[in-house]
């Protein structure tokens, strides 16, 4: 069960996690009769069997073990989300990154206008970023109107992005820049993709 599926059975039952046997009893009972399909209360066939669901799990101890053992690991990823957000300087680093990302689209563009795109995982290992962070910071860019996607399924930054760049000086230092003898044959060359097999080059300054 990953986290977008975890269904969190005390958050719904409106239960301590420390409730007693009895008590999941009781709840259920009163829940599923409020929300059962005939109920002439809130009648909600879904809810009803998540409800179900929720109660056949709690009411269980061997299988309640299991559940509270998937329960711990969602809360406490939530928790680490938590204090993330209240890390003030985890923004100003996501910010970095982007324009860290423009500049190195930008840099890329002005290199090789036939080949102005770069793949994913190529970004992630120049910028030595994660994929999963890079996801987002591309949602961004590309929502921004500054990104975009090719055909070739390579990103690009677009002449907005280049305004973007322009506009606010952004460090384009170290460059980032990739050679021509990244590119293993002549395929790669057409998809404008580096050989992420090879060491990348990486320009320290200009």
């Amino acid at each position: 069960m990953n986290e977008k599926d975890f269904v969190d059975y005390y958050e719904l039952l409106q239960l301590s996690p420390n409730a007693d046997t009895d008590t999941i009893d009781r709840i259920f009972r009163h829940l599923a009769k409020k929300t059962h399909p005939d109920s002439t209360e809130f009648p909600d066939n879904d809810r009803f069997q998540l409800i179900v669901e929720a109660h056949r799990t709690l009411a269980d101890p061997e299988i309640r073990a299991g559940y509270d053992a998937k329960y711990q690991n969602y809360w406490q990823s939530k928790w680490r989300i938590a204090a993330e957000a209240r890390d003030v300087s985890a923004f100003d680093n996501d910010i970095i990154a982007r324009e860290r990302l423009l500049s190195l689209l930008y840099v890329q563009r002005r290199r090789n206008m036939k080949n102005p795109g770069l793949g994913e995982l190529s970004i992630a290992r120049l910028l030595l970023t994660p994929p999963e962070l890079l996801e987002f910071h591309l949602w961004y860019l590309k929502s921004q109107g500054w990104v975009e996607r090719m055909d070739s399924g390579l990103y690009a930054i677009t002449a907005q992005g280049v305004d973007q760049v322009e506009k606010n000086r952004l460090q384009l230092m170290p460059d980032h820049l990739l050679e021509e003898h990244l590119f293993s044959n002549e395929a790669d060359k057409e998809r404008g993709e580096p050989d992420i097999e090879k060491e990348l080059f990486i320009s320290e300054g200009r």
